[in-house]
């Protein structure tokens, strides 16, 4: 078995899938303070339903290793992702390198004015499955980027409510 996110598995995740998913929401606050909410890595609990994370490896920042646990009834899903990339307040970069969800994804920050920011969550996955993987995305999709534009938007109430970070 590869260690996830070592150097040979980290480059070959890191490669764009054709799994693409981009959501987007406004927050009401400044981007540093918006940045350091997203930062905290075992608060997105808090917006993520049925998803607890944790820091493997590091402290959150560059070179560490996060693990994602979603649960819903009997199925499990975990997601672990190499963060590669600290930006402060502008972007985070991260890899998934776990055994079925693969690929980069980028959390990015911008400014619009002194209180409002621009959140945007981007990601690549690879496909499993090979043609029948690729076959399903179209169906998959909407719901990613739905699921991706809620919890989104539960991250900016949080913000903006002063409950995050």
């Amino acid at each position: 078995m590869t260690d996830p996110g070592g150097a040979d598995d980290l480059r070959e995740a890191a490669q764009p899938g054709a799994g693409e998913v981009t959501a987007t929401v406004i927050v009401n606050a400044p981007a540093e303070r918006v940045f350091t909410a997203l930062l905290a890595w075992e608060r997105q609990s808090d917006w993520i339903p049925f998803t607890r994370l944790r820091v493997v490896e590091g402290d959150g920042r560059e070179g560490s290793l996060i693990e994602a646990v979603t649960a819903l009834g009997p199925m499990v899903l975990r997601d672990e992702m190499r963060v590669v990339r600290v930006d402060e307040p502008y972007e985070i970069g991260v890899v998934h390198c776990g055994r079925l969800l693969r690929g980069p994804g980028v959390l990015r920050c911008t400014q619009m004015d002194r209180a409002r920011t621009q959140v945007v969550w981007h990601e690549w996955f690879h496909l499993p499955g090979g043609p029948a993987g690729r076959l399903a995305w179209p169906v998959l999709w909407p719901g990613s980027k739905v699921s991706l534009t809620q919890a989104l938007k539960r991250f900016a109430r949080l913000v903006e409510q002063g409950r995050l970070p």
